[in-house]
């Protein structure tokens, strides 16, 4: 065997003499060390409950894109599971969660939403929140070529006759796109319980029937929007936001319109349940990290996205305060059932 002497002479290249074991075993170590990287590829594996061309889709690639470009994380990979409101990529996660510990999901409010309502008997607490990054507001879009140049000619033709305005969305009925939409029309002053809601899929899917012809309407998130009003393809007719934003100066807020209303999503982060602390600190780190980075600030103002960071307690809190402010509004649109006080 090789003695702790001959150990440490070997590698500073003495000429201790040492033995034909300890030869041959330094041999071995020398060649292992040389083959293996300075340090183990950090990897992401990102998770995203909906199909692509959505608001979860474009979030988590681009936060993926600055990642990896910044090099911030080695490797970034996608896995898109759609399906059941986003209860499919769920159940996919708690379920395997044993081998999840390089993989993050991306969610936002329609997670409170559909557990409030029973879409599925999950919710935020099953999982292991880690960050909320970014901010986005919903918009209000129509074809090109649509007779609607701006929001009160959607609500005056709403008020004629409801079955005229068809709203599409990128989730169910319920959902984000819908509460939005059914928001937006009662702080318009009419009838939110009339609107006629047709989910699609995803975000994408939801475009297709617009553009189709299939819905007058399109409820989705300013980012999803963007492009494709940037393009000529449709029209923004007014966002969520309290106060123009600065990526669309020349899109008109709700408020602006005379509908006293504002909705903000976020979207964010989690891990699978029994997540290790160290393990969710470490992304959290590099999610804090990214916002100082050139590539993200640079997708983050192509796509309209505003930051928002929230890690730890911070977002645990934050989850528990929309949840209770989310079921005051479900109900309120009779979308949700008021539990009678016992």
């Amino acid at each position: 065997m090789c003695t702790d002497q001959a150990w440490s002479a070997a590698r500073q290249g003495s000429r201790y003499p040492v033995g034909m074991t300890c030869r041959l075993s330094l041999i071995l170590l020398f060649i292992l060390s040389a083959a293996a990287p300075p340090a183990a590829a950090q990897r992401l594996h990102l998770v995203i409950p909906g199909g692509a061309g959505g608001g979860w889709d474009s979030t988590a690639r681009g936060v993926g894109e600055a990642l990896s470009r910044s090099g911030l994380i080695d490797v970034v990979s996608y896995e898109n599971i759609s399906g059941g409101s986003g209860s499919r990529a769920i159940s996919h996660l708690i379920e395997t969660a044993a081998r999840q510990d390089n993989t993050l999901m991306i969610s936002s409010s329609p997670i409170i939403l559909s557990s409030l309502r029973g879409v599925f008997v999950q919710s935020f607490r099953d999982l292991t929140p880690v960050a909320a990054v970014v901010a986005d507001y919903g918009a209000f879009a129509v074809r090109s070529d649509s007779p609607h140049r701006d929001w009160r000619s959607v609500v005056a033709a709403y008020e004629d006759d409801p079955r005229s305005v068809k709203f599409a969305g990128g989730s169910a009925r319920g959902s984000m796109d819908h509460m939005v939409s059914a928001l937006a029309i009662k702080a318009s002053g009419a009838d939110p319980r009339q609107l006629r809601y047709i989910p699609y899929n995803a975000g994408g899917q939801a475009i297709v029937g617009l553009l189709s012809g299939e819905t007058q309407l399109l409820s989705t998130g300013f980012s999803e929007a963007r492009a494709l009003h940037e393009q000529g393809e449709i029209r923004i007719l007014a966002i969520t936001a309290p106060e123009p934003v600065a990526a669309a100066e020349a899109v008109p807020t709700l408020i602006e319109q005379g509908a006293d209303m504002s909705f903000v999503n976020w979207r964010g982060f989690f891990a699978a349940p029994g997540f290790p602390e160290e393990r969710a600190q470490y992304y959290v780190e590099r999610l804090q990290q990214m916002f100082a980075t050139e590539q993200w600030q640079t997708i983050r103002a192509t796509r309209g996205w505003d930051d928002l960071f929230l890690s730890g307690n911070d977002f645990y809190q934050f989850l528990e305060q929309q949840e209770k402010d989310l079921d005051a509004v479900l109900i309120e649109l009779g979308l949700k059932p008021a539990v009678a006080s016992q």
